[in-house]
């Protein structure tokens, strides 16, 4: 999955609008247009696209962390300049407050079984033996998941 996906489906998981788009990236201190948001959520086929980088999907996703639950006390984290799909996991992970046994439940909303140890493999340090990488299959899984929950009136996937 590309940044630009992420930023597609979390847009259209939560029905977020280009100005709620914005003010995420407010929310983590950092100014961007509404024409960079517009230009990161065209297809890729498109003149205008622009592909999101890693620290700008890093920056959104402390933003929605800010405005889920709530900037936390002093410093703010510094957006990471390599993001790879634990990280982004685990970002939505604390953005939606969501317990291990709440992740569980949403992957088997789309029919998707993952134990309780395989998904702690995601969260543990790269040399830790039980350190498992988290495929793209898995995370998109998990954001139709939340997409599932949150809108399930609408069954229809982004992609389609």
């Amino acid at each position: 999955m590309t940044n630009n996906d992420i930023l597609r489906r979390i847009r259209y998981t939560f029905d977020f609008k280009d100005q709620s788009m914005v003010e995420i990236f407010a929310a983590a201190d950092h100014a961007v247009t509404q024409e960079q948001v517009v230009n990161w959520l065209r297809k890729d086929d498109d003149a205008a696209f622009v592909k999101a980088t890693d620290t700008e999907l890093a920056i959104f996703l402390n933003g929605l962390i800010n405005t889920k639950r709530g900037k936390r006390e002093g410093e703010q984290p510094e957006p990471e300049k390599r993001l790879n799909n634990n990280m982004i996991f685990m970002k939505l992970r604390i953005a939606l407050n969501m317990k291990a046994e709440d992740v569980i439940e949403t992957l088997e909303l789309m029919e998707f079984r993952l134990s309780k140890h395989e998904l702690s493999a995601f969260s543990r340090k790269a040399d830790n033996k039980h350190y498992r990488e988290c495929k793209d299959q898995i995370l998109r899984n998990f954001l139709m998941g939340v997409q599932r929950k949150l809108r399930p009136e609408d069954t229809q996937d982004i992609d389609a």
